[in-house]
């Protein structure tokens, strides 16, 4: 069984659908509900740089404080701007998804699960909107357009 971990949110639709993508793969992964419980400074960083990111590409702004303690300032160091995601992990965007073959931030689209699974997707998935997503044969559908 692969090694997958979600930080996941489950009030947020996004982390939903990437969770049910994983588990059409036949993986069930380990689930941390990063509000409850935080990933340390360094395993945060880490699946920031991990995922080629920058800390700003990995704040989260809406539903968040970020505007309240002026985030969007460049003033802020990318040390300052993980103290802030540690102290207030709404601030952390969401789904991190990390598994042997990388780490993505899953938003906006939860079909970027798909790039770094090890297995391939075992029927037909619908996010929750009802869009198809996977064929019936597993197969991955192009968005329309």
């Amino acid at each position: 069984m692969a090694d997958i971990t979600i930080f996941h949110n489950p009030a947020c639709g996004t982390s939903r659908n990437t969770l049910g993508l994983i588990r059409n793969s036949g993986a069930e992964p380990r689930v941390v509900e990063y509000l409850k419980t935080p990933p340390s400074r360094d395993e945060l960083s880490a699946l920031i740089a991990d995922a080629g990111l920058t800390v700003r590409d990995a704040l989260r702004r809406k539903g968040t404080p970020y505007d309240e303690l002026g985030l969007d300032d460049p003033k802020w160091t990318d040390g300052q701007l993980l103290d802030f995601m540690l102290a207030h992990p709404i601030l952390i965007n969401r789904p991190f998804v990390r598994t042997p073959l990388g780490v993505r931030l899953c938003r906006p689209s939860s079909e970027a699960v798909l790039d770094i699974l090890p297995d391939p997707q075992k029927g037909e998935f619908r996010k929750e909107d009802g869009e198809l997503v996977v064929d019936a044969a597993g197969r991955r559908v192009k968005p329309a357009g």
